[in-house]
C-alpha cells in the first residue's frame, strides 16, 4: 500500500509545484520608473557631465565680449636731472590715457557662435550620457528579474527533486527500483544546488551594480521585479531611423560640431581683416619757459597688418578639416545607428517569437509530457530516469522563457538608447 500511495502522491506534487508563468509576487516589487528617476537625480557621473556643459555654456559670453580697456598713467618728457619737476620744461606732462581693442566687424559674433556650438555639443553629450544611464538601469533591472525567476524556479525544482529522491529510496527499499535512480536524482540535485549558489551570487552582484548606478549604498536591498509582458512591437526600421534623426543626442552633437567648424572657418576668413585699437590721452602741463602750460590731448587708432597669410591659410585649413571630420563622423554614426536598429529588431523579433512559443506551445507541452511521465511511472510503464528528465526539461524551458522575456526588454532598452527616445 505504501509503495502504491507514494507515486500517486508524487504526481500531485509534480502537478501542483510547477511554477506559474503569471504568478503574483508577494514581496514589494521595484518600480522601474522610480529607479530611473533616482539614477537621473543622483548619479555623480551625470552630474559631472551637467557641470561640464554648464562650464562650456559660460564661455559663450566670454567669447563674444570685448577685451578690458587699458588705462595708462605716465609722466612724459620728464627731466632726468630733476625727475619730479613739472615747471622746468613746457613739454613735461602728466598723462592719463585709455585705449580699447576693437576686433574687426563680425568677429565677436562669430566667436560667440563658435563657443555656443561647442557648448551645444557638450549639452548633447550630457543628454547622451543620460540615455546611457537609463539603458544601464533598465538592463540591470531586467537581469535581476531573470535571476529572481531562475532562483524561484530552481528552488521549486529542488523541492521536487527531494521528493523524487524520497520516492526512489522508497521503491528501492521494497525492491521495485534501482539504486542508480537514487544516485541520478542526487546528482541532479547537486547540480541545481551549484546553480543556486551561482545565481545567488549573481543576484548580489547585479544589486550592487544597480545601487552604484543609483548612487546609494551597495548594501541597499533591491526588491523583486514584478511580472511584465512583451508589450507592443517596436516601429519599423525606417520610422526608428526618423526618430533617431530627430532625437538621438549624438547626432545633434555632431551636427553642432559641423556648425562650430563652419563658424570657425568664417572666423578664420575674418582674420584677413585687421583689428583696431582706439586710444585717447589727456596731457596736463604747467607753466614753464614762458609757455602758458595749456593742456593737450591725443587721439589715435592703431591696427595690425594681416600680412602673415601662411598662418591664416593654416587656420582655414584647420577649420575645413574640422568640418570634414565632424561631417564624416556624423555619417558614420548614422550608419552605425541604422545597422544597430536592424540588428536589434532582428534579435527582438527572435526573442518575441521564442517567448510566445515557450508560453503557448513548448511549456504546456512539456507540462503534459511530465504529467504523462508521472502517470506512466506510477503504473511502472515509464522508468525513473524518464520522469526525472521530463522534470529537468520543463525546468530548462521555464528558464528559457524568462530569459527570452528579459532579453527582449533589454534589447528594447538598447534600441531606445540607440534612437534617443522611449518606445512605450
Amino acid at each position: 500500500m505504501h509503495a502504491r500511495f507514494t507515486p500517486a502522491f508524487l504526481l500531485l506534487v509534480i502537478l501542483f509545484s510547477a511554477p506559474s508563468l503569471h504568478a503574483g509576487q508577494a514581496a514589494p516589487s521595484e518600480d522601474l520608473a522610480k529607479l530611473v528617476d533616482t539614477a537621473l537625480a543622483a548619479n555623480p557621473e551625470l552630474k559631472a557631465s551637467a557641470s561640464r556643459w554648464a562650464g562650456f555654456k559660460s564661455r559663450v559670453k566670454q567669447a563674444g565680449s570685448l577685451e578690458d580697456p587699458m588705462l595708462m598713467l605716465k609722466i612724459q618728457n620728464g627731466i632726468v636731472t630733476d625727475p619730479l619737476s613739472f615747471t622746468r620744461d613746457s613739454m613735461t606732462q602728466k598723462v592719463v590715457g585709455i585705449s580699447q581693442q576693437l576686433p574687426y566687424f563680425g568677429k565677436r559674433a562669430l566667436r560667440g557662435e563658435v563657443a555656443a556650438r561647442e557648448a551645444e555639443s557638450y549639452h548633447y553629450g550630457h543628454e547622451e550620457r543620460r540615455l546611457e544611464l537609463i539603458r544601464m538601469v533598465k538592463e540591470a533591472y531586467y537581469q535581476i528579474f531573470f535571476t529572481d525567476r531562475s532562483i524561484a524556479i530552481l528552488n521549486r525544482n529542488i523541492s521536487v527533486i527531494d521528493t523524487f529522491i524520497t520516492l526512489a529510496e522508497t521503491k528501492y527499499s521494497v525492491g521495485q527500483g534501482a539504486q542508480q535512480d537514487i544516485f541520478k536524482a542526487q546528482l541532479e540535485r547537486s547540480k541545481m544546488l551549484d546553480m543556486q549558489i551561482s545565481l545567488e551570487q549573481q543576484r548580489k552582484s547585479l544589486a550592487i551594480g544597480l545601487n552604484a548606478l543609483l548612487y546609494r549604498p551597495a548594501t541597499t536591498a533591491v526588491g523583486e521585479i514584478a511580472e511584465f509582458g512583451l508589450g507592443a512591437a517596436p516601429p519599423a526600421a525606417e520610422k526608428l531611423m526618423e526618430i533617431a534623426e530627430e532625437s538621438r543626442p549624438s547626432l545633434k552633437s555632431l551636427r553642432a560640431q559641423v556648425q562650430k567648424g563652419k563658424g570657425g572657418y568664417a572666423l578664420a576668413q575674418k582674420d584677413y581683416y585687421p583689428d583696431f585699437n582706439v586710444s585717447f590721452e589727456y596731457m596736463q602741463r604747467q607753466r614753464a619757459m614762458e609757455s602758458d602750460g595749456a593742456d593737450m590731448y591725443s587721439l589715435g587708432v592703431t591696427f595690425n597688418l594681416p600680412v602673415r597669410r601662411e598662418r591664416r591659410e593654416a587656420m582655414l585649413a584647420e577649420s575645413s578639416s574640422e568640418i570634414a571630420m565632424a561631417s564624416e563622423e556624423l555619417n558614420a554614426t548614422r550608419n552605425a545607428i541604422a545597422a544597430g536598429i536592424a540588428d536589434l529588431l532582428a534579435q527582438m523579433e527572435r526573442r518575441r517569437r521564442l517567448a510566445e512559443l515557450y508560453q503557448s506551445g513548448i511549456i504546456p507541452q512539456a507540462e503534459q509530457s511530465l504529467e504523462s511521465a508521472a502517470i506512466g511511472y506510477r503504473v511502472n510503464k515509464v522508468d525513473f530516469l524518464t520522469l526525472l528528465d521530463s522534470r529537468v526539461t520543463l525546468f530548462n524551458y521555464e528558464r528559457e522563457y524568462y530569459d527570452s522575456l528579459a532579453d527582449y526588454q533589454m534589447k528594447k532598452a538598447q534600441l531606445e538608447a540607440l534612437v534617443g527616445k522611449g518606445l512605450d
